[in-house]
């Protein structure tokens, strides 16, 4: 599938999916297992807001989403620090280019597991690297709420 800056399809914010792999076909998020869906030449399309990342905040009036790397996948806390390649790159770029990047998150269901809601577009307004709150250097995005 070629990647889409945008809405995809038919999806709009508030859609829901009940999991990963739902959101993946969608289109909405495309990695089953990533955090963010882009690279360093085409910009970022999505990223996910899981709070799998210490230092990720998702609140009003922005989001701060962490960068990927460094961190332990059994109990999430960083463990290293975090480099300025791959996906970064494409938070980076999507800074730069002012491209809107879609936000499915991590919601509780209303009748049982947690699902993903599409909570629309935003922009990547900031970019800062530095100490996380285990001390190791992260690379932080924030973006104003959404944009539509």
């Amino acid at each position: 599938m070629p990647p889409v800056f945008g809405h995809v399809g038919t999806y709009r914010p508030g859609d829901t999916f009940h999991n990963r792999i739902e959101l993946a076909f969608s289109g909405v998020h495309r990695p089953r297992r990533a955090g963010v869906c882009g690279t360093r030449a085409l910009v970022a399309e999505s990223i996910v807001l899981a709070g799998q990342y210490e230092d990720d905040e998702f609140g009003e009036p922005e989001i701060r989403y962490s960068g990927n790397g460094g961190r332990d996948p059994k109990t999430g806390r960083q463990v290293t620090g975090q480099l300025a390649v791959g996906t970064n790159l494409a938070l980076l770029k999507s800074q730069e280019t002012g491209r809107p990047v879609r936000v499915p998150g991590k919601v509780p269901g209303e009748y049982g597991p947690d699902v993903y809601r599409y909570e629309g577009l935003c922009r990547v307004v900031e970019a800062r690297f530095g100490p996380g709150k285990s001390g190791y250097n992260v690379l932080s995005f924030a973006s104003g709420r959404f944009c539509s």
